[in-house]
Protein backbone atom coordinates (compact mmCIF):
# COMPACT_ATOMS: atom_id res chain seq x y z
CA UNK A 1 0.00 0.00 0.00
CA UNK A 2 2.58 2.71 0.48
CA UNK A 3 5.38 1.43 -1.97
CA UNK A 4 3.00 0.78 -4.67
CA UNK A 5 0.31 2.35 -4.48
CA UNK A 6 1.04 5.44 -2.71
CA UNK A 7 -1.17 5.37 0.10
CA UNK A 8 -0.58 8.14 3.00
CA UNK A 9 1.38 6.08 5.97
CA UNK A 10 -0.54 7.25 8.53
CA UNK A 11 -3.99 6.27 7.16
CA UNK A 12 -2.61 2.37 5.99
CA UNK A 13 -3.46 1.09 9.35
CA UNK A 14 -6.76 2.11 9.74
CA UNK A 15 -7.48 1.70 6.21
CA UNK A 16 -6.38 -1.99 6.66
CA UNK A 17 -8.62 -3.18 9.54
CA UNK A 18 -11.94 -0.79 8.06
CA UNK A 19 -11.36 -2.56 4.94
CA UNK A 20 -10.91 -5.93 6.51
CA UNK A 21 -14.23 -5.49 8.08
CA UNK A 22 -16.23 -4.05 5.75
CA UNK A 23 -14.80 -6.64 2.83
CA UNK A 24 -13.27 -9.48 4.29
CA UNK A 25 -10.09 -8.97 3.09
CA UNK A 26 -7.96 -5.62 2.86
CA UNK A 27 -7.48 -6.62 -0.93
CA UNK A 28 -10.97 -7.14 -1.17
CA UNK A 29 -11.72 -3.86 -0.21
CA UNK A 30 -8.76 -2.23 -2.41
CA UNK A 31 -10.44 -3.78 -5.24
CA UNK A 32 -13.57 -2.50 -4.46
CA UNK A 33 -11.80 1.19 -4.37
CA UNK A 34 -10.38 1.20 -7.72
CA UNK A 35 -6.97 0.25 -6.84
CA UNK A 36 -5.07 -1.63 -9.10
CA UNK A 37 -2.15 -3.81 -8.54
CA UNK A 38 -0.90 -7.80 -9.54
CA UNK A 39 -2.62 -10.20 -7.58
CA UNK A 40 0.18 -12.82 -7.02
CA UNK A 41 2.70 -10.11 -6.14
CA UNK A 42 0.31 -8.85 -3.12
CA UNK A 43 -0.12 -12.20 -1.71
CA UNK A 44 4.10 -12.60 -2.31
CA UNK A 45 4.34 -9.32 -0.67
CA UNK A 46 2.46 -9.93 2.04
CA UNK A 47 2.86 -13.51 2.73
CA UNK A 48 6.44 -13.31 2.28
CA UNK A 49 7.02 -11.46 5.10
CA UNK A 50 4.69 -13.31 7.98
CA UNK A 51 6.99 -15.65 10.62
CA UNK A 52 5.80 -18.87 9.06
CA UNK A 53 8.93 -19.90 11.50
CA UNK A 54 6.69 -19.60 14.61
CA UNK A 55 4.61 -22.72 13.78
CA UNK A 56 5.19 -25.86 14.91
CA UNK A 57 3.66 -29.49 14.04
CA UNK A 58 0.54 -29.76 15.81
CA UNK A 59 0.74 -33.87 15.81
CA UNK A 60 -2.59 -33.86 18.22
CA UNK A 61 -4.63 -32.62 15.03
CA UNK A 62 -2.93 -34.47 12.88
CA UNK A 63 -3.76 -37.53 14.65
CA UNK A 64 -7.62 -36.33 14.87
CA UNK A 65 -7.98 -35.34 11.33
CA UNK A 66 -6.53 -38.39 9.92
CA UNK A 67 -9.04 -40.82 12.15
CA UNK A 68 -12.23 -38.78 11.11
CA UNK A 69 -13.56 -41.07 8.04
CA UNK A 70 -14.81 -38.27 5.52
CA UNK A 71 -13.52 -35.54 3.77
CA UNK A 72 -11.72 -32.71 4.43
CA UNK A 73 -11.02 -29.45 2.61
CA UNK A 74 -9.43 -26.45 2.87
CA UNK A 75 -11.29 -23.18 2.41
CA UNK A 76 -9.59 -19.90 2.77
CA UNK A 77 -8.97 -16.19 1.24
CA UNK A 78 -5.43 -16.54 1.33
CA UNK A 79 -3.79 -18.05 -2.18
CA UNK A 80 -2.51 -21.48 -2.44
CA UNK A 81 1.18 -20.94 -2.05
CA UNK A 82 -0.12 -19.33 1.53
CA UNK A 83 -2.17 -21.92 2.48
CA UNK A 84 0.09 -24.79 1.83
CA UNK A 85 3.24 -23.26 3.35
CA UNK A 86 1.21 -22.86 6.46
CA UNK A 87 -0.13 -26.81 6.22
CA UNK A 88 3.28 -27.99 6.12
CA UNK A 89 4.37 -25.98 9.28
CA UNK A 90 1.81 -27.44 10.76
CA UNK A 91 2.61 -31.29 9.63
CA UNK A 92 -1.36 -31.65 8.06
CA UNK A 93 -0.05 -31.31 4.55
CA UNK A 94 -1.29 -34.68 3.51
CA UNK A 95 -4.99 -34.83 6.09
CA UNK A 96 -6.79 -32.68 2.85
CA UNK A 97 -8.50 -33.70 -0.18
CA UNK A 98 -7.94 -30.37 -1.40
CA UNK A 99 -7.62 -26.10 -1.30
CA UNK A 100 -10.46 -23.95 -2.00
CA UNK A 101 -8.04 -21.25 -1.88
CA UNK A 102 -7.98 -17.40 -3.91
CA UNK A 103 -7.23 -18.76 -6.96
CA UNK A 104 -10.23 -20.89 -7.11
CA UNK A 105 -12.80 -18.65 -6.12
CA UNK A 106 -11.19 -15.57 -8.35
CA UNK A 107 -9.40 -17.70 -11.55
CA UNK A 108 -9.52 -14.07 -13.45
CA UNK A 109 -6.15 -12.81 -13.24
CA UNK A 110 -8.00 -9.10 -14.40
CA UNK A 111 -6.39 -6.47 -11.72
CA UNK A 112 -9.99 -4.66 -12.02
CA UNK A 113 -11.89 -8.02 -11.06
CA UNK A 114 -13.62 -7.38 -7.81
CA UNK A 115 -12.16 -10.14 -5.10
CA UNK A 116 -14.52 -13.07 -4.18
CA UNK A 117 -13.75 -14.24 -0.81
CA UNK A 118 -15.34 -15.09 2.78
CA UNK A 119 -17.38 -13.44 4.45
CA UNK A 120 -19.54 -13.02 1.42
CA UNK A 121 -22.53 -15.76 1.30
CA UNK A 122 -21.65 -16.12 -2.26
CA UNK A 123 -17.87 -17.46 -1.34
CA UNK A 124 -19.28 -19.93 0.99
CA UNK A 125 -21.67 -20.91 -2.39
CA UNK A 126 -19.06 -20.97 -4.97
CA UNK A 127 -17.08 -23.27 -2.51
CA UNK A 128 -19.83 -25.77 -1.60
CA UNK A 129 -20.37 -26.36 -5.74
CA UNK A 130 -16.45 -26.23 -6.00
CA UNK A 131 -15.96 -29.15 -3.29
CA UNK A 132 -19.37 -31.35 -5.01
CA UNK A 133 -21.29 -31.06 -1.95
CA UNK A 134 -24.80 -32.03 -2.51
CA UNK A 135 -25.97 -31.64 0.95
CA UNK A 136 -24.41 -28.41 2.63
CA UNK A 137 -26.90 -29.95 5.89
CA UNK A 138 -24.50 -32.63 6.09
CA UNK A 139 -21.23 -30.55 5.79
CA UNK A 140 -19.31 -28.72 8.89
CA UNK A 141 -17.66 -25.61 8.62
CA UNK A 142 -15.23 -24.75 11.33
CA UNK A 143 -13.66 -20.88 11.68
CA UNK A 144 -12.66 -18.68 14.24
CA UNK A 145 -14.46 -15.70 12.71
CA UNK A 146 -17.54 -14.52 14.03
CA UNK A 147 -18.70 -13.40 10.13
CA UNK A 148 -17.81 -16.77 8.60
CA UNK A 149 -19.38 -18.67 11.10
CA UNK A 150 -22.87 -16.51 10.58
CA UNK A 151 -22.09 -16.45 6.71
CA UNK A 152 -21.64 -20.07 6.09
CA UNK A 153 -25.02 -20.76 8.20
CA UNK A 154 -26.66 -18.54 5.73
CA UNK A 155 -25.57 -20.58 2.85
CA UNK A 156 -26.63 -23.97 5.01
CA UNK A 157 -24.18 -25.54 6.73
CA UNK A 158 -23.76 -26.94 9.60
CA UNK A 159 -20.87 -24.42 11.55
CA UNK A 160 -18.49 -24.85 14.48
CA UNK A 161 -16.55 -21.63 16.11
CA UNK A 162 -13.58 -22.18 17.29
CA UNK A 163 -11.91 -20.32 20.07
CA UNK A 164 -14.57 -19.79 22.35
CA UNK A 165 -16.63 -22.49 24.00
CA UNK A 166 -19.73 -19.28 23.79
CA UNK A 167 -21.97 -20.00 20.51
CA UNK A 168 -21.98 -17.06 18.45
CA UNK A 169 -24.85 -16.70 16.04
CA UNK A 170 -25.18 -18.93 13.51
CA UNK A 171 -22.78 -21.59 15.11
CA UNK A 172 -24.23 -25.34 15.59
CA UNK A 173 -21.16 -26.04 17.92
CA UNK A 174 -18.51 -23.71 19.93
CA UNK A 175 -14.82 -25.28 20.77
CA UNK A 176 -12.56 -23.60 22.98
CA UNK A 177 -9.90 -25.47 21.21
CA UNK A 178 -9.54 -27.21 18.26
CA UNK A 179 -8.42 -30.62 19.84
CA UNK A 180 -11.77 -30.66 21.93
CA UNK A 181 -13.10 -31.76 18.28
CA UNK A 182 -13.63 -35.65 19.12
CA UNK A 183 -15.13 -34.98 22.56
CA UNK A 184 -17.41 -32.36 21.23
CA UNK A 185 -18.80 -33.63 18.49
CA UNK A 186 -17.98 -37.56 18.46
CA UNK A 187 -20.18 -37.85 15.31
CA UNK A 188 -17.69 -37.46 13.27
CA UNK A 189 -15.84 -39.88 14.06
CA UNK A 190 -18.80 -42.74 12.85
CA UNK A 191 -18.78 -43.83 9.02
CA UNK A 192 -22.46 -44.46 8.57
CA UNK A 193 -22.62 -44.69 5.04
CA UNK A 194 -25.56 -43.80 4.60
CA UNK A 195 -25.31 -40.59 6.19
CA UNK A 196 -22.06 -39.36 4.37
CA UNK A 197 -20.80 -36.03 6.05
CA UNK A 198 -17.81 -33.69 4.88
CA UNK A 199 -15.79 -31.58 6.52
CA UNK A 200 -14.51 -27.99 5.56
CA UNK A 201 -12.14 -26.68 8.25
CA UNK A 202 -10.98 -22.58 8.16
CA UNK A 203 -7.75 -22.20 8.63
CA UNK A 204 -6.82 -22.13 12.28
CA UNK A 205 -7.05 -19.46 11.64
CA UNK A 206 -6.58 -22.08 7.91
CA UNK A 207 -10.47 -22.65 7.02
CA UNK A 208 -11.65 -26.63 6.99
CA UNK A 209 -15.06 -27.44 5.60
CA UNK A 210 -15.76 -31.41 6.49
CA UNK A 211 -18.99 -33.10 5.34
CA UNK A 212 -20.02 -35.47 8.24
Amino acid sequence: MLNQLGIEESEVPKMCLDLYKEYGTTMAGLKVMGYEFDNDEFHEYVHGRLPYEKLKPDPVLRNLLLSMPHRKIIFTNADKAHATRTLNRLGLEDCFEGIICFETLNPYSDTNTQVLCKPSVQAFEAAIRIADIVDPRKTMFFDDSVRNIASAKAAGLKTVFVGDSVLVPGADYALSNIHNIKEAIPDLWEDNKDEKVELIVQQVAVATMVQA
